[in-house]
């Protein structure tokens, strides 16, 4: 079987350029803080649309690209998410989740109630796809699905903050009441909600959260 194949758009840095541009999106990147406090301050559509195409520049498995982003403006479909999540979230935290878990988001501070859910501008809801392919119509299986919806996400939240937007993700459990708000069929898997927007006036995160792992912690050079 022969491929065809196009030829690399590649130009390479100098190392101190190359060094220059790894710190500055890592002092970028760290900046980055998960908020739960957001503004109702309108944000332009077309930057939810950039963001969602860099999302889909990711790596994926053989290039079926098995992701779908359901975006949901402010209207009534947020108050409907908002109920059933924080349905699921009452049941979470009144004893489903386990002490152990309940105890690890103890210095988070978080709870069940999510009105962010109806205050930020945008939800991107995430849904990996178990069929599909890399033309429409395409009902093939998709591969390494987990994996390539993780990447994706990476980027979109990258892409976000390098935008200027805070977010949040959130993923209530079980998530299927977002295949009914968003129309999304069955073979669709429900991963997260993006919340994205500008913070509130006064906005905090939590101390807990600004803790980050060493390079020792979290890598090994051999």
């Amino acid at each position: 079987m022969t491929h065809d194949t196009l030829p690399l758009d590649f130009t390479e840095l100098p190392e101190p350029e190359m060094r220059a541009q790894a710190l500055a999106f890592f002092e970028a990147m760290k900046t980055r803080r998960t908020i739960r406090d957001f503004s109702d301050r309108a944000v332009p559509r077309d930057l939810i649309e950039t963001a969602i195409l860099t999302a889909g520049t990711a790596p994926n498995g053989a290039n079926h690209q098995p992701w779908w982003f359901s975006v949901l403006g402010q209207g009534p479909l947020r108050t409907q998410l908002r109920e059933a999540a924080e349905a699921e979230e009452r049941a979470f935290y009144e004893g489903k989740a386990g002490e152990e878990w309940l105890d690890a988001l103890a210095p988070l501070g978080t709870d069940a109630n999510k009105p962010f859910l109806e205050t930020a501008p945008w939800i991107i809801a995430v849904f990996a796809q178990r069929r599909g392919g890399p033309n429409p119509g395409d009902h093939k299986k998709n591969y390494y699905v987990s994996e390539s919806v993780g990447i994706a996400c990476g980027l979109l939240i990258a892409s976000l903050h390098q935008t200027g937007l805070a977010t949040l993700t959130h993923t209530p459990n079980p998530m299927s009441f977002l295949s009914e708000i968003c129309e999304r069929p069955k073979d669709e898997k429900p991963v997260m909600l993006i919340v994205t927007g500008y913070p509130a006036n006064g906005a905090t995160y939590p101390a807990h959260a600004a803790s980050k792992k060493p390079l020792d912690q979290i890598s090994d050079f051999r």
